[in-house]
């Protein structure tokens, strides 16, 4: 989080620390698993849903549709209906989304560099 020094002259619309700030509603909806997975699962490609759907293992079809929406309205992913019978939908990262990604990557280090760590915490924690 940013010191309120850092925060000085931003919008209120940006901090974060305001319960009614846009910043606070879009960091809810982006900071969930499903979202994380499905811009990692994007990454510099476009893919169909069903190939998104296989490649983001035990996602409901429900929560896929609802998180690409979401993903959609924030600006995050494209969504391209080709005129086709049935219609063919790809998705793909916008250059929001695939900065988002850097966040998502780095995420995903941390987890791999202290998932020991978080292991033996658990494990002490539990017992």
């Amino acid at each position: 989080m940013s010191t309120k020094h850092e925060l000085k002259g931003l919008p209120e619309d940006a901090d974060l620390r305001r319960a009614d700030s846009l910043a606070r509603e879009i960091f809810s909806d982006v900071a969930n698993k499903w979202a994380f997975l499905i811009v990692e699962a994007l990454g510099e490609r476009t893919l169909r849903f069903s190939e998104l759907r296989d490649e983001v293992e035990g996602v409901s079809h429900k929560m896929l549709t609802q998180n690409l929406r979401m993903l959609e309205r924030n600006g995050l992913v494209d969504r391209k209906v080709h005129p086709t019978v049935p219609p063919r939908v790809e998705y793909t990262l916008t250059a929001a989304g695939r900065g988002l990604r850097a966040t998502v990557d780095a995420m995903c280090g941390w987890t791999h560099e202290h998932l020991g760590h978080i292991e033996d915490a658990r494990r002490r924690f539990d017992a």
